[in-house]
């Protein structure tokens, strides 16, 4: 179990030191404890810096030694996730040159996506679609915008397709989402969304039957119950529609036999019936599934999802130091949990543990990959494997209220 992740011994507080003191009272102190002791504004500064330098090089090995050729057009491993950083950078510090790179990005992984079957926002055209709605409309661009709009409406959803977020129909079901939020409550209707939603509905629960858990979905031969493919996954993007009290009653249901069987650690199954507890990444285990159980305690307004939310973030805290730098199974990723349960509660306690995990990385990952010491991702400048997860991470840092996990928090 220890082999996965380094042994948090980051203080549980470390006060912060006024400005004006900084420099001197900081002086003796390791490299580490000096990032852990500056005041936020400070901090979120040095991370801004770093940020910047990752995103230059990501969009250099991305993009630019590629000569501008689209071989992975996706969000999760691709250079639309690229893209997607570039996205975030423009709207922290407003640079007009980010967003028309990010526009040509998008251009070109629309131009390779166009046949893809693939409709999801993660790993999909439909994802291709939105952002490039999304960054038009920033641009100014009405008439782009509008053209990214209707070759989303163009997608079509094969009745074979899965139910999960990152090639199912939650996935697409996302995607509506993020274009009602960002370019206008109507883009997508509501009946479209609702016969989405009626068929996740409608298969969650003939498999529900056969077991004790209300709502249960299959990919691939297994009953997955993280974020990337399983229940955590489809009952957060569920808990972002209008439901019915029936359906209320299932997903409140499901997440309520997720926390009665999770393991006696706390951490949760990646999927129905496993028994290894290895597993503390937002793709598979406690990350993934508390970032959802903070969005039914927003939604449902009950401690049991509160209470259960602040026990998985612990067995973060205690295990997610993960040797991976990326957002989907990396310490960038479970960082936001901490985020997430600071914008729920509002205690320093969180802010000070998303700033611990970012401070480790900014003081150590480059040293830990360059040793071998940590895996810096198989695409290792990707969005959710890679330094451009850090990177988009660091970003969201400079306003912890409004730090969303990028294709999961809206």
């Amino acid at each position: 179990m220890g082999e996965r992740f380094f042994r948090n011994e980051m203080p549980e507080f470390v006060p912060e030191e006024s400005a004006v003191k900084e420099k001197t009272v900081t002086a003796g102190k390791d490299s580490l404890t000096k990032l852990l002791s500056l005041p936020y504004n400070s901090f979120s500064e040095k991370l801004q810096r770093y940020a910047l330098s990752l995103k230059d090089t990501v969009v250099w090995e991305t993009w630019e030694r590629s000569r501008k050729r689209v071989r992975d057009y996706n969000l999760y491993t691709g250079v639309l996730g690229t893209a997607y950083l570039l996205l975030k950078s423009y709207q922290v510090i407003r640079n007009e040159d980010d967003l028309k790179l990010c526009l040509e990005i998008v251009e070109a992984c629309d131009v390779a996506s166009r046949d893809s079957e693939r409709v999801t926002f993660v790993c999909g055209h439909a994802g291709v679609c939105a952002l490039g709605a999304v960054a038009a409309k920033l641009a100014g661009d009405n008439l782009l915008q509008d053209r990214y709009l209707a070759r989303f409406h163009e997608i079509t959803l094969p009745s074979e397709l899965p139910y999960e977020l990152l090639y199912g129909r939650a996935g697409y079901l996302w995607t509506c989402l993020f274009l009602n939020k960002h370019i206008g409550k109507d883009s997508v209707s509501s009946t479209r969304m609702g016969s989405v939603v009626e068929d996740i509905f409608r298969a969650g629960r003939q498999l529900g039957k056969k077991g004790s858990c209300p709502l249960m979905y299959e990919w691939h031969g297994k009953r997955y119950w993280g974020a990337a493919h399983g229940l955590a996954g489809i009952m957060n993007v569920l808990m972002f529609m209008e439901l019915k009290p029936d359906e209320i009653q299932d997903i409140k249901g499901t997440l309520s036999y997720m926390i009665q069987n999770r393991f006696p650690s706390g951490n949760y199954q990646s999927s129905e019936g496993n028994e290894s507890d290895r597993l503390v990444h937002w793709c598979h285990g406690a990350p993934g599934v508390a970032l959802t159980l903070v969005k039914a305690a927003q939604v449902f307004k009950t401690k049991e999802f509160v209470e259960a939310a602040m026990e998985a973030e612990e067995i973060v805290w205690n295990r997610g130091l993960l040797k991976r730098v990326g957002i989907c199974h990396g310490i960038s990723g479970n960082t936001y949990v901490f985020l997430s349960l600071y914008r729920l509660t509002g205690k320093p306690k969180y802010l000070y543990r998303a700033k611990a995990y970012a401070s480790f990385l900014l003081d150590k990952s480059e040293k830990l990959i360059s040793e071998g010491k940590m895996h810096g991702g198989d695409r290792p400048f990707s969005l959710f494997e890679g330094i451009g997860g850090m990177a988009y991470m660091f970003l969201d840092m400079n306003d912890p209220t409004q730090a969303l996990f990028p294709g999961y928090e809206l």
